[in-house]
Parts: C-alpha cells; sequence; structure tokens
C-alpha cells in the first residue's frame, strides 16, 4: 500500500466518515424495511375490505333479486 493510502486509511476523521456512512446507510436500510412492511400490511387490509365490499355488494343484489346469471351478463359489454 502506499504511503498516502496508508495515511488516509488510518486518518481518524476518515474513520470517523465511514462510521457515520455505515450508521446512516444501517438506519436507512431499517428504516425502508419498516415502511415496506407498512405497505404490505395495508395492501393486504385494503384487499380484505375489497372483498368484504365485493361481498356486501353480493348479498345486497341477490337480496334484489338479481340471479348470477344476470351479473354475468352485465359484465359483457
Amino acid at each position: 500500500m502506499s504511503e498516502r493510502g496508508q495515511q488516509m486509511s488510518e486518518d481518524p476523521s476518515t474513520k470517523e466518515l465511514n462510521n457515520f456512512v455505515q450508521t446512516l446507510l444501517k438506519q436507512m436500510q431499517d428504516r425502508f424495511d419498516e415502511m415496506q412492511g407498512t405497505i404490505v400490511s395495508r395492501i393486504d387490509d385494503m384487499g380484505k375490505r375489497i372483498d368484504d365490499i365485493e361481498k356486501s355488494v353480493t348479498e345486497l343484489m341477490n337480496d334484489l333479486g338479481f340471479s348470477d346469471d344476470e351479473n354475468e351478463k352485465g359484465k359483457q359489454y
């Protein structure tokens, strides 16, 4: 290793900067993982809500006398 390279690797400010960057990257990764989990959880919740709405609409249509055959005809444009 050259003398300059050896000096840079031993320089306390370089070590501090390296530690700071490593800590910052770790914090960013942790935050990203947390946000990813939150987003996936919210998507799952929305999927369940959509399923519940779909079920309610189907029940309402059945209560009003619409059959599945009529529903299928309505879906075809």
